[in-house]
This record gives C-alpha cells, structure tokens and sequence, in this order.
C-alpha cells in the first residue's frame, strides 16, 4: 500500500523565518512537527562551531544521523498525516548518506543574503558560505530534481511576509495538501518541540501570533565581508528563479 502521510522536509539558511513556519504549520491539527533534528549531530562534526548552548544541544539529542533519518523517513508520531520537519540546511553534512531523503518531500526557504548576513554575522562573526546553507540548499535542490524530474518549491522569505495566506496557499498546492486558515496565526509562547536551543534564539518567534509584516533592513554587510556577500547572492539568485509566485 502507498505511504498515505507527507512528510515535508522544509531545509533553511540561517537567520530566516524558519521557526515561524514551523509554528504556522505545528498550528495545523493534522501535523506533527520537529526542530532541526541533524543539529545536534552537525555539532559533534564540527567541534570548532561554539553555538551557544552547545553541549546541552549534544547532550539532549541524537548524534547518530542514521537514527534521526530513521526517525524522519518512519512512521509520523502521534499517527498525524503530516510530518514537518524544519531543517538548516548546513547541518546536512557530506557524511549523511542520501538515501533516507527519497521518503520525504523538499521544500526551500530562502532569505535575501543582504539582510540575512547582517543578523548572522552579529551572532556569528566568523561565518563562512557553508554556514549560510545556500551551497547546500543549491546542491539539495539538484539533487531533487534529478531523482524526481520536478522542481521542488522554493519560498523566498520576504514573500512569505508580504503575502503569507498565498505564499502558503502555494506552498500547500504543491504539496498536494489542504491550506487552512490555521497556519496564519498561533498562540504565543514555547512549544514542547522547540529544541533547547529555544532559550537562545526564539525570543521574538516566542512573542508572535503571526508572520509578522516584512520590513526592509538598511545595514549593510561590512566591507571585510563583501566577498561572502557577493558568493551568497549567486547562489540565492539560482533558487530564487525558481521561487513559487514569482
């Protein structure tokens, strides 16, 4: 018999509106969500990467990438035929195997690296291109198309902040699922699933009830970090081609 339940994959770039959709969707009766299950195996990777919270992250979750792709590509908790998985896109490191991801349904969500810079680089001063995750966002999104032959949908962040009923009414009909007016507000606070990251990042997303309106930044990226700026904005422009509602 058919798998019956989707479980939707959403890979990000840091310093986007990532875990306000995780909240629109987690709102959603149908669905179960989960916070970047790779992460805690991308820190023990990378040992030179000191994110705040670090060793509670690795102490609290699994490692085993084997395991957590187990977790993601088996059956969806609580029986709910959704299954969103909000993952960083850098956290999908070239020794995971590949094979896990033929059981999931991608999705991109991107963030104009000229605003989304200025926030990393505040938290994260010495960020490199592969910890934007549009290298691997790029690679991912090939990689989808050559297996499937289809072009996965990619949201741009400001999009979704302009217009979030049909960003997400897009994002639904290519997934082949209903939109419900449920994803556009939520109640305030933590959720069970938050990672324990929460208490360091989620401040403002604890705070919403809703997408809030898009608000165009004016920093500018700092002249040392130009070149980085300038590698981020050709591989953003590659799959904001393929945006949904372009």
């Amino acid at each position: 018999m058919p798998d019956s339940v989707v479980r939707i994959a959403m890979w990000s770039g840091p310093r986007n509106i990532s875990t306000a959709m995780m909240r629109s969707w987690g709102n959603r009766p149908d669905t179960v969500v989960c916070d970047e299950p790779l992460y805690a195996h991308y820190l023990v990777q990378r040992p030179e990467v000191r994110h705040p919270g670090r060793e509670e992250i690795i102490a609290q979750n699994e490692t085993d990438w084997r395991k957590v792709a187990a977790r993601l590509s088996g059956p969806v908790p609580e029986g709910k035929p959704l299954f969103y998985q909000k993952h960083m896109a850098h956290h999908l490191l070239p020794n995971i195997g590949r094979d896990w991801l033929d059981h999931l349904t991608h999705c991109f969500l991107i963030r104009d690296p000229q605003e989304m810079l200025t926030s990393l680089l505040r938290k994260y001063p010495q960020a490199a291109l592969e910890d934007t995750g549009l290298p691997q966002q790029v690679e991912l999104f090939h990689f989808i198309v050559a297996k499937t032959g289809r072009t996965p949908p990619v949201l741009d962040a400001q999009d979704v902040l302009e217009n979030p009923r049909r960003l997400l009414s897009l994002l639904c009909e290519s997934l082949g699922v209903e939109f419900t007016k449920a994803m556009l507000q939520w109640p305030a606070g933590r959720r069970a699933t938050d990672g324990v990251w929460a208490a360091h990042w989620y401040d403002a997303v604890e705070r919403s009830t809703g997408f809030q309106p898009y608000r165009p930044k004016h920093e500018t990226v700092p002249k040392e970090n130009r070149p980085l700026l300038r590698q981020s904005l050709v591989l953003y422009r590659r799959l904001y081609s393929h945006r949904l509602g372009r």
